[in-house]
């Protein structure tokens, strides 16, 4: 227990102190863990720590990554985007493979090495390039959806190269792998003979070890011992299954939950099916992050896709950067000063070609400008995927340990690279193509407004449907499943939410909304809301409700200046009906009210800036005196106003 909860420390502190710094200097968070996991890694030697243990159960990071990543497209996005999965990530994975093939035959390596060393180096980071492009801002731009589009052709391309690369096994190797274990086991038995009486020094020649050097562990299978169509029919049911539940059965388990008002149950949901997805995916052979993002994209469309993002985010940020950080820790600093020159030269060779084939494409694909470069750069490196694949491909004798060992240092210093080519995109090229950029930006989406409501209510409801009925759309959030559920009969798509909390409005899209339009019915939420958002997205307009008077002074005094209070307009038209339920004709009581309501917001106005939050009104001195001065001077203003506009309509 003491050894976990020293290293969790040391990660954590690294993780704390280099982050800050990196992020603060410019460099990125990426980078950040990437040095923080290196600075740790001579007291991960000292405690015998195995960090590629720790990094496999990191790579549940990108797992959820994906799954969010899901969460933000919806199949129709996914078909509009056919083009670029197929040309730009179609054309990627298959020229790279073939150029870096060419490359390592004509550097001595048989055609199974070299196909299989293409297959690996040819996929690039998930986990750094959606994460970078995140935190700068640039997953909009051409250049970043591109990007995208490429690295999920990449993961969807895995499936197919763990079922070809142990067809490009070597005899020889195999020979090597079944007489090395053979002595293993021979050993072993050895010593079980002199322990037990029992000796079986002959050997287990069969060349599988506990392991199942297949590169998945020695779990359970679903597939194994089945032949190929029965191996394809489970697959494709497993994947049947997962669409399946995620259209019909997850609105109904939700809600259910959801019905407790608890938020650890539902953050436990998240994960249990994010879990579960991914455990099915294995179980059948298929890569756990395909898995889990084919579920995202089935809840793209449901209620509680906000709230699930907003749930899992936390958790993915850490194993991420957990990930990020055994990258660094697991750098063979050994073998790379004893293969300083040729290590380097691979990589950076191995950074320039891929930059010079992704520039070719974005050039086919009508790439330009800034997006050009940050696609070429962005990509330009090996990826998450090649650990697995590496391993996968040593334990079916494809390549030898050796060369594996090299290239896993290749992997490993492209992807520290990586954050450095941002930064020269950030720094070199970008100030060149700005002007343009602002210019394309505005161009793409000129009347496109982004409308969060807070709340479906009798007030936030109504609004929602005035403003969609001029053609807007909106992001509507309650925290009512059993509202939901009713506007749902009605064909209306809400989300489900507490709008108070600020992860929710991240995953909501707060940072890119328009207007914030606060109709929820609780004053204190409402005032959480609106304090939130005016100190930290300035630029968004906030339209709150408020319940009485004194919660227009409270609106006020956070920061909000379109407060509408919730009863005020009907006592309004109750104060014209009263009107001409007296005689007067509607114009001029029309006139009446609205002189009404001017003087009244003046009044309002001028309150609102003596008032003190936190401060009983009768026992604000200032605010008594405001309001003793309004009443001595602006009333009676006001009602000779009133009196004049009814004298001169009725004519005495």
């Amino acid at each position: 227990m003491t050894d976990f909860l020293l290293l969790a420390f040391l990660f954590l502190v690294a993780g704390v102190v280099a982050v800050p710094i990196a992020s603060r200097l410019g460099l990125g968070s990426v980078l950040g863990y990437l040095i923080a996991g290196i600075v740790i890694s001579p007291a991960l030697a000292v405690l015998n720590v195995d960090v590629i243990s720790i990094q496999h159960f990191a790579e549940f990071g990108v797992v959820m990554m994906l799954f969010l990543v899901g969460l933000e497209l919806e199949p129709k996005t996914l078909w509009q985007m056919r083009a670029r999965l197929l040309g730009l990530g179609g054309g990627q994975v298959g020229i790279t493979t073939l150029l870096v093939m060419a490359v390592a035959m004509a550097l001595g390596q048989p055609w199974t090495i070299a196909l299989a060393i293409g297959m690996v180096l040819a996929l690039s980071s998930t986990a750094i390039v959606l994460q970078t492009l995140n935190e700068k801002g640039l997953m909009k731009s051409d250049g970043g959806q591109s990007s995208f589009a490429v690295l999920l052709t990449q993961d969807i391309a895995v499936i197919p190269m763990l079922a070809f690369i142990p067809l490009l096994a070597m005899p020889e190797l195999m020979d090597v792998g079944h007489a090395a274990d053979a002595a293993g086991h021979g050993a072993e038995a050895a010593a079980h003979g002199d322990a037990h009486g029992n000796d079986h020094g002959n050997g287990h020649g069969d060349g599988h070890d506990d392991g199942h050097g297949d590169g998945h562990g020695s779990g359970i299978s679903l597939v194994d011992g089945l032949n190929g169509w029965q191996t394809a029919l489970v697959t494709l049911g497993a994947v049947g299954f997962v669409v399946l539940a995620g259209s019909f059965l997850t609105t109904p388990i939700f809600r259910f939950i959801a019905e407790a008002r608890l938020r650890e149950l539902f953050t436990a949901a998240a994960l249990m099916m994010v879990i579960g997805i991914a455990l099915l995916m294995s179980l059948v052979g298929l890569s756990p992050a395909l898995g889990t993002f084919i579920a995202g994209v089935v809840l793209a469309n449901s209620s509680y896709r906000h709230e699930l993002e907003s749930d899992i985010d936390p958790f993915r940020g850490l194993l991420l950067g957990l990930f990020f950080m055994t990258v660094g820790a697991g750098i063979n600093f050994g073998l790379l000063f004893d293969n300083l020159v040729s290590i380097l030269a691979l990589t950076i060779g191995l950074i320039v070609l891929k930059m010079l084939v992704l520039l070719v494409l974005a050039r086919v694909f009508n790439l330009r400008g800034g997006d050009k470069w940050l696609f070429g750069l962005g990509l330009a490196q090996a990826g998450e995927f090649g650990f697995v694949l590496l391993s996968f491909t040593v334990a079916n004798q494809v390549i030898p340990q050796g060369i594996a060992d090299q290239l896993l240092l290749v992997v490993a210093l492209s992807m520290l690279l990586t954050p450095g080519l941002f930064i020269a995109y950030d720094r070199l090229i970008a100030p060149r193509y700005s002007g343009s950029a602002e210019e394309e930006r505005e161009v793409d989406v000129p009347g496109d407004r982004k409308i969060i409501i807070a709340g479906a209510g009798r007030v936030g409801g109504l609004v929602n449907r005035i403003i969609e009925a001029a053609g807007y759309e909106t992001t509507v959030i309650d925290y009512s499943s059993r509202r939901l559920e009713i506007m749902e009969r009605f064909g209306r798509r809400h989300y489900f939410g507490d709008a108070t909390r600020p992860d929710l409005l991240a995953a909501a899209g707060i940072a890119e909304a328009d207007l914030l339009v606060v109709g929820i019915d609780n004053r204190e939420q409402i005032n959480s809301v609106v304090e939130y958002v005016v100190k930290n997205y300035p630029g968004v307009h906030v339209m709150a409700r408020a319940v009485d008077r004194d919660h227009v002074y409270e609106l006020w005094a956070l920061g909000c200046r379109d407060i509408i209070r919730e009863t005020y307009d009907s006592s309004l038209r109750m104060g014209r009906s009263a009107f001409e339920a007296l005689g007067i004709e509607r114009p001029v009581a029309e006139e009446m009210v609205e002189h009404f309501r001017a003087r009244d917001a003046e009044s309002m106005i001028a309150v609102a800036d003596v008032y003190e939050i936190g401060m009983v009104p009768h026992e604000n001195q200032a605010y008594i005196d405001r309001v003793k001065e309004i009443m001595e001077t602006w009333e009676p203003e006001m009602r000779a106003k009133m009196e004049s506009i009814r004298t001169q309509a009725t004519g005495g």
